[in-house]
């Protein structure tokens, strides 16, 4: 079994990995382990931009009032205005690094999204994720001192309950992880005085997600199973608007389309009448957990497979500039959006819980931090404000280095070998995907936009079966990345449902019929894992 030593290791190599590796890089060896290729995870696809303030007339105090409205008071005030506070900074440095942002009179282009008050998303067009990944990708590639690991994928953190002789209730402390070299299918050990997780949300635990396929919460379950408090797993953000096509999934309709006067319209044959009025005085430009909840609504009260989104009124030249991808994917379907609206449905976009941590990425457990999506810093509350997420990747993977940086490198123990002595069952592959459909058909019938106690105990049910199932073919059989992930979407979906019962009122994204009321005292769901000291 091959065996690596680092200083760092980092896990996911998206916005929040490579922040953190960029600046580690000077000072320290780092791996960047990432499951498929680096530019593959929800980074990459992000089309809207990076909230910060950096216009006349804004300020960091409205930014942060914008913030705690949108999560329905309870957002953490100390991680909202670190996040807001350090976003300037943030962008300054994107922009040394390289990223083309989009200018006007050679100033950076502001525009606007839901819930904010102020235009101040920077961005690249309408593919600001893809421009700063493939940006930081090629400066980290170039430094000596970080090596990327493609096609590896976690396995599960080395902590030392792990290590030979260990007590049982000894305080853990993370040394590192068992990583699944998937093209030579063999388990490495990869060691580390520090481990950072940034493998981004848990997405795909839905049918429809806009999330690319690497979104199976692996971060979350890891840690969890490390024994890491996990807080406000219930709050699943369902973006408004991915198109809605035969032929695609996951494609996302910007937030900044609205942002920018498109318009939600019921079909032709109800007269393409705007609805958003009559749901919310904010219209379009509400937060995105009301207008998700809008779009359910007259979707199952018109018996619709999907709603329109016009930003025709907009000239073809307005167009052309603000949104070339949507434009030209639309036209490979067939889709004209400047002389017809663009068919949208709601899909599940963005965990905004997640590994508690504290403003410098450290979780619970000694030598780990968190960083990005697989987080819960408390900036997001019951429902994350658009284009806040990609600005707390870069704030808390800086604010993690720092406190990296800080502490000396702890000598590593050795570490104990990876048990392979599981077989290979040709029927595994089989159940594999019969359970994970399974999963993402129920997760998004039982534990979707609208939710009632009696789908989440359904929920909880099949989970448990499920569970049972996927562990007795964890201990027995050779892991592939198919069940790894498997394994880890259940764990997730455990989560989700297990908060979702605790929280008796509906708020933020989280939405009850059994409690449609919203309670006085805004409080977070915070589990501890059995196996925590």
């Amino acid at each position: 079994m091959r065996q690596h030593h680092f200083d760092v290791l980092i896990i996911g190599s998206g916005l929040a990995g490579l922040t953190a590796a960029l600046h580690l890089a000077p000072t320290h060896r780092v791996a960047v382990i990432t499951k498929r290729g680096i530019s593959d995870g929800s980074s990459n696809w992000a089309q809207g931009g990076i909230a910060a303030v950096l216009a006349e007339g804004d300020s960091y105090a409205s930014h942060v009032d914008d913030t705690l409205v949108a999560g329905a008071g309870l957002c953490d005030l100390d991680a909202t205005r670190f996040t807001v506070e350090n976003a300037p900074s943030a962008i300054a440095w994107l922009r040394e690094m390289g990223v083309p942002f989009s200018t006007e009179n050679g100033e950076l282009h502001l525009t606007r999204e839901g819930g904010h008050s102020h235009r101040r998303i920077v961005h690249v067009t309408d593919a600001t994720g893809a421009a700063v990944q493939t940006t930081l990708s090629a400066n980290a590639r170039a430094m000596p001192n970080i090596v990327f690991f493609e096609n590896h994928m976690l396995v599960d953190l080395i902590t030392s309950r792990k290590l030979p002789g260990a007590a049982a209730n000894a305080a853990p402390r993370c040394h590192g992880a068992y990583v699944l070299d998937v093209d030579r299918d063999e388990v490495e050990t990869f060691s580390a005085s520090h481990t950072i997780l940034a493998t981004g949300g848990a997405g795909k635990v839905y049918l429809y997600t806009t999330n690319p396929d690497t979104a199976t919460g692996d971060g979350i379950a890891s840690a969890w199973r490390a024994g890491c408090r996990v807080a406000n797993m219930e709050f699943i953000q369902f973006h408004p608007t991915c198109l809605y096509h035969p032929h695609v999934k996951n494609f996302l309709i910007t937030e900044a389309v609205r942002g920018e006067g498109g318009r939600l319209l019921l079909p032709p044959h109800l007269g393409s009448h705007r609805f958003m009025p009559a749901h919310d005085p904010r219209a379009e430009l509400a937060p995105r957990d009301v207008v998700a909840r809008a779009i359910d609504f007259e979707m199952k009260k018109h018996g619709l497979d999907c709603v329109h989104l016009d930003i025709s009124h907009q000239s073809p030249a307005f167009i052309q500039e603000h949104f070339p991808n949507i434009l030209a994917r639309c036209a490979e379907l067939g889709l004209d959006i400047t002389r017809e609206p663009i068919p949208v449905v709601p899909a599940a976009h963005y965990t905004c819980g997640g590994v508690v941590t504290d403003l410098h990425g450290r979780t619970d457990v000694p030598g780990l931090y968190a960083v990005g999506e697989t987080t819960c810093t408390g900036l997001h509350g019951a429902n994350r404000l658009a284009s806040n997420s990609l600005v707390e990747c870069m704030v808390f993977a800086r604010a993690a280095v720092q406190a990296i940086s800080q502490e000396a490198n702890t000598e590593q123990p050795t570490m104990p070998a990876w048990d392979d002595s599981r077989v290979t069952d040709a029927d595994e592959m089989v159940v594999i995907s019969h359970n994970w459909d399974e999963l993402r058909r129920f997760m998004w019938d039982y534990v979707g936009i609208v939710r009632t106690n009696k789908r989440l105990e359904r929920a909880a049910h099949r989970i448990n079966l499920l569970q049972q199932e996927i562990q007795e073919f964890y201990r027995q059989f050779h892991v592939t990345r198919d069940l790894l992930e498997l394994r880890n979407l259940v764990q997730v979906a455990d989560l989700i449902v297990m908060s979702a019962l605790m929280r008796q009122e509906s708020r933020g994204l989280h939405f009850s019929r059994d409690y449609p009321e919203t309670l006085t005292e805004a409080r977070p769901t915070i589990l501890v894992p059995p196996n925590r000291v």
